[in-house]
């Protein structure tokens, strides 16, 4: 499971990311919404967990954003506030869960994993007449299934949670391969021809797009 900390206070930040990698998660941080709002656009999450009060954008701010941009990645506030008042404010804006500082650790990974079984029932995505469920891994296309080996089903995964949208090599080796850095070899080039022989195939209707100098796309058509 992958977390993104939002967050300002070192201290904090420090406290987070051992207490979650303790529990076995792979944790990522950002120290305000508008570096936030960049990384949950780029990478994929199981969850966010954010302040309110940080510096050139706010939680909530940054929370209203990712809503507006269809990013739908389960938020957990994790404020000092603590009224009636910013709590309904916060999960009006798109929040799905709220904890108050000082907070204890064990609850905080409690209520992790409900958001996240929450949000894994939304398991099938479906595209045009393609099909991915995302818990047993199985892909079909108009009803016929496709069977992928385990890079190949990532890539595609990646690519239909991104649907429409541009997606960069670096993009798809960080999230992918989970590199920070750029392999020598054309390893993405070379994936994404086989995946798309196997998606596309003989369909009229082909959905993996190459977009010259800028990355990749999963969309309708050509």
């Amino acid at each position: 499971m992958k977390a993104l900390v939002v967050e300002d206070d070192t201290k904090t930040i420090g406290i987070l990311v051992e207490g979650l990698e303790e529990s076995g998660w792979t944790v990522e941080t950002a120290e305000n919404g508008k570096e936030g709002l960049i990384q949950a656009g780029r990478n994929l999450y199981d969850v966010i967990i954010t302040d309110l009060m940080m510096p050139e954008m706010g939680g909530l701010e940054m929370i209203n954003q990712l809503r507006t941009d269809e990013v739908q990645t389960p938020v957990l506030v994790l404020s000092a506030k603590d009224t009636i008042d910013d709590k309904v404010k916060a999960l009006k804006e798109g929040g799905d869960d709220y904890m108050v500082k000082p907070f204890a650790m064990a609850e905080l990974i409690v209520r992790l994993e409900v958001l996240t079984r929450r949000s894994d029932t939304e398991r099938v995505i479906k595209y045009e007449d393609l099909e991915v469920d995302t818990k047993s891994r199985t892909v079909k296309r108009a009803n016929g299934e496709i069977e992928l080996q385990p890079r190949e089903y990532a890539l595609l995964e990646y690519l239909l949670k991104r649907q429409g949208k541009l997606v960069t090599r670096k993009m798809i080796v960080e999230n992918v391969w989970n590199y920070s850095f750029f392999p020598s070899t054309n390893i993405v080039e070379s994936r994404l021809c086989r995946l798309r022989r196997k998606i596309d195939g003989d369909y009229e209707n082909k959905l993996i797009h190459t977009v010259r100098g800028g990355g990749y796309t999963l969309r309708a058509g050509g």
